[in-house]
């Protein structure tokens, strides 16, 4: 990425932060408060009220860190796909590389997830959780949800320009989808269930992701794809995965920015 590139970057990186929190009371606090919103309701009723959890240790460590997780996923996928969207009028008049701008948003939720490690850091520590080496593999794993997510935000936000019902049929997915990984439920009960559910939902990068996470920051006793998984081929299959979206997502994008200042 040239000098001017970068420069372009930043300041679109800068201009999304500020305007995403742009008008409200509390302003940037907005980072840390939703995910500790949604951390507190699913907390009450599923630790409290539905007992999940009740043999996974700082069980509340374990859900924060599964809600910080998912924020920043349906975050950078939702606002990567509609970014060339209200970036429209930019598009038309400057001629510059068009995944910058979707780079820029998924940036921003990128920045967002700092924000809300730190908290999840001080959370686990309050916690009694001690620190270990194991921390030191976090950043990679998070550069895998990453990497997913701006696959799906190039592939799907290319899309989005022509077919503008796109963003709307993502928004129902990961309403499903949210259900389908380990989030608010321990892998465990899954397991107890049925072996095969385990390992399906093992497969799926962003359950791999999380579950390998609060592996590293919170409990060895969680169940991982390493672990539940036997086979070494179905193991590799969420980083497969993660490759092949971000591939596609890159040759869609490649092949149809071309045509986005004429069908925006």
């Amino acid at each position: 990425m040239n000098r001017k590139n970068r420069i372009l970057l930043n300041e679109l990186t800068k201009t999304d932060f500020k305007l995403r929190y742009q008008g409200s009371i509390l302003g940037y606090l907005w980072a840390i408060i939703r995910p500790l919103l949604m951390f507190g309701i699913l907390y009450l009723v599923f630790a409290k009220f539905l007992r999940f959890g009740d043999e996974i240790p700082r069980y509340p460590v374990y859900l924060l860190i599964g809600t910080v997780l998912w924020n920043f996923f349906t975050e950078c996928t939702n606002q990567g796909i509609q970014s060339l969207i209200i970036r429209s009028d930019l598009m038309r008049k400057i001629a510059f590389p068009k995944w910058i701008i979707v780079l820029s948003a998924t940036t921003t939720a990128l920045i967002n997830l700092a924000i809300n490690l730190v908290v999840v850091i001080i959370f686990s520590l309050l916690a009694g959780v001690e620190f270990s080496l194991t921390w030191l593999v976090v950043p990679f794993l998070i550069l895998e949800l990453y990497l997913l997510s701006f696959g799906i935000a190039l592939l799907l936000g290319s899309l989005n320009v022509k077919f503008r019902d796109v963003q709307s049929i993502w928004e129902v997915l990961i309403q499903a989808l949210f259900y389908a990984i380990p989030i608010i439920y321990p892998l465990s009960i899954v397991a107890g269930y049925s072996n095969f559910a385990a390992n399906l939902l093992m497969l799926n990068p962003i359950a791999q992701v999380i579950q390998d996470v609060r592996f590293c920051l919170i409990t060895k006793e969680t169940l991982t794809g390493w672990v539940v998984l036997e086979n070494v081929f179905l193991k590799l299959i969420p980083l497969i995965l993660v490759a092949v979206v971000l591939t596609v997502g890159v040759l869609v994008f490649k092949k149809k920015s071309k045509y986005f200042a004429e069908e925006i």
